[in-house]
C-alpha cells in the first residue's frame, strides 16, 4: 500500500480571538510588595488550580462560620507531629472549628504533648529492641481514662479530655480544649493499630465500647453538615472510612446532608480521601477539593486566610 502525504495547504484555521481560552491576564498573580498585609497577599494569588481551590475552601469555611453551620475537622496524627496544635486549638476557640475527630494515633500524640510537652518516638530504635510503644504513662493513663470514661457513660474523646485537667500543657491539647468548650471530640480506634493496645492495661471491650460511642456521636455531627465544611487533614484510611459510614447513617435516618464542602489536605493524593471525602459524599450537590502539600505550611495559611476573610466582612 502507498500512503500519499496530506495536502497541508487545505488545512482550515480561525482567528485566535475567536478561540475560548482557559488562561487570561485577569487571573494572573500580582507580585508581593514588602510590608503589604496578609489579606493583600491572598488577593494577589493567581486564580488557577490549587490557589483557586484554596480560596474556595476559605470562602466555604467563612460562609459556614457566618451562617452558623458545622465545620468538622477530621485528622490523623501528622498535623500534631508538625506542631500545629496551637493553630488548631486557636481555630476551636475562635469558632472556626466546631467538632474534631481523630484516629487513635492522633489522640496519643495529643495526650503525650499535653502530658510532657514531647511526643513521637524513634520507631526503628524501639522496634529493634522491643521497646517501641512501651512507655508506661501513655498506655497506663490512656487505658485507665477509657475504662473510667466508659463506666461514666463517656466516649473515647470525652473520656481522655476529662482526665487532662492537671496536665502542664493542657492548653495545647485538642482533646482538653474540646472538653473545656463542650465541643464534640471523637476518637476512632482500630484495634491493634496503636501503641496503647500493646500494654497490659489494654481492654478490648473497653476500647471497642469507647470508640463505638464516639462513632455514634460522630454520626450526629455529620448529620448537621448541610451547608457546612469537612476538613480531612492527614488521615489516609481511618477517618475517610469512618466518615463515609457516618454519612450513610445520617442519610438513612432522614437527615439532609447534600450541599456541603469537603477538603482533604495531605502530602500525596491517596485513594480513600479522594473517593470517601472529596468525590462520593459530594455527589448529590456539594463540592470537594484535594490540596496536596505540607501540613505545616497549608494549615496555618488556611486558618489565617479564614480569619482575614471573616474580618473583612
Amino acid at each position: 500500500m502507498k500512503y500519499p502525504s496530506l495536502d497541508w495547504s487545505k488545512i482550515k484555521t480561525f482567528s485566535l480571538s475567536e478561540r475560548p481560552n482557559k488562561v487570561a491576564l485577569e487571573d494572573f498573580a500580582t507580585p508581593h510588595t514588602a510590608g503589604a498585609s496578609f489579606a493583600e497577599f491572598l488577593e494577589h494569588l493567581p486564580n488557577f488550580l490549587c490557589a483557586s481551590d484554596f480560596c474556595c475552601i476559605v470562602e466555604a469555611i467563612t460562609e459556614a462560620v457566618r451562617n452558623q453551620r458545622t465545620v468538622l475537622l477530621m485528622m490523623g496524627a501528622h498535623p500534631i507531629k508538625c506542631g500545629l496544635n496551637p493553630i488548631l486549638v486557636d481555630a476551636m476557640r475562635s469558632g472556626l472549628v466546631h467538632a474534631v475527630a481523630f484516629n487513635g494515633a492522633a489522640a496519643i500524640h495529643d495526650f503525650e504533648t499535653a502530658f510532657q510537652g514531647e511526643t513521637s518516638e524513634d520507631v526503628q530504635r524501639g522496634l529493634d529492641d522491643g521497646s517501641f510503644g512501651m512507655a508506661d504513662e501513655t498506655g497506663r493513663l490512656m487505658n485507665s481514662a477509657f475504662a473510667e470514661g466508659v463506666a461514666a457513660g463517656l466516649g473515647a474523646g470525652a473520656a481522655l479530655g476529662a482526665t487532662m485537667g492537671a496536665f502542664p500543657n493542657k492548653d495545647l491539647s485538642l482533646l482538653r480544649t474540646a472538653a473545656e468548650l463542650d465541643l464534640p471530640v471523637t476518637v476512632h480506634i482500630a484495634l491493634g493499630t496503636d501503641i496503647i493496645h500493646q500494654h497490659p492495661t489494654a481492654n478490648g471491650a473497653v476500647l471497642g465500647e469507647a470508640s463505638f460511642r464516639d462513632f455514634q456521636r460522630f454520626a450526629g455531627v455529620v448529620a448537621t453538615l448541610e451547608g457546612g465544611v469537612v476538613l480531612n487533614v492527614g488521615s489516609a484510611v481511618i477517618m475517610p472510612e469512618v466518615f463515609l459510614k457516618a454519612l450513610t447513617v445520617a442519610r438513612n435516618l432522614g437527615h439532609t446532608v447534600k450541599e456541603f464542602t469537603t477538603a482533604t489536605f495531605d502530602m500525596i493524593r491517596q485513594y480513600r480521601p479522594t473517593e470517601n471525602v472529596v468525590r462520593r459524599p459530594t455527589h448529590l450537590g456539594g463540592k470537594g477539593y484535594y490540596i496536596v502539600g505540607h501540613h505545616e505550611l497549608n494549615i496555618p495559611l488556611l486558618f489565617a486566610a479564614v480569619k482575614e476573610k471573616l474580618a473583612a466582612k
